[in-house]
């Protein structure tokens, strides 16, 4: 069966947001919004959500906070994905990864392909793990964060997907640190 299992119970993840950009604010950051709406539409917390500038030391130390916090099991950002010299997101989320999910990246571009063509290579999308805590960083655009969210996220967010998601190994992920 692939799909939503609907004989069993949904559990409801937390997750933190963090939008990354020089420019926008809490009044105008429609990426960040999109995640957000996605995210409590789809039954889980929106736990904490944040705007960081395109520095390196700053994402990492947001991304650090978080998988330090217990109650932040998965950490979703926007922006900062691109090839220019601000663009410093992968790289930061790299910094702190204990394993790349590298399916994440080629399937974002395959999904983004079906829409923008050729320009998703400009796309650096990243998804891995560490300390317990999911992370995956999504381009800045409302559209970017809808694909990310719709043809992935939330399925692999969600227990009950079939035949596995994420959400089923969150138990598992710190097993070689023996917590």
């Amino acid at each position: 069966m692939t799909g939503i299992d609907e004989s069993r119970p949904f559990l409801p993840v937390n997750i933190a947001v963090m939008t990354v950009s020089d420019t926008r604010s809490a009044a105008d950051d429609r990426s960040g919004d999109t995640l957000a709406g996605r995210i409590e539409g789809a039954g889980h917390v929106v736990a904490e959500r944040r705007i960081v500038p395109d520095e390196m030391a700053e994402i990492v130390a947001a991304l650090e906070g978080w998988i330090a916090d217990p109650a932040i099991d998965v950490v979703v950002s926007t922006g900062g994905t691109g090839v220019t010299g601000r663009d410093v997101t992968p790289e930061a989320f790299e910094r702190v990864f204990e394993k790349k999910i590298e399916g994440f990246g080629e399937l974002f571009r395959w999904i983004s392909f079906q829409k923008i063509r050729t320009s998703t290579v400009q796309s650096r999308a990243v998804g891995g793990v560490a300390g317990g805590t999911y992370l995956f960083a999504l381009p800045g655009s409302p559209g970017a964060c809808k694909d990310g969210w719709d043809g992935i996220l939330q399925y692999q967010l969600d227990n009950r997907y079939r035949p596995c998601n994420f959400v089923e190994l969150m138990p598992r992920l710190q097993e070689h640190t023996g917590r």
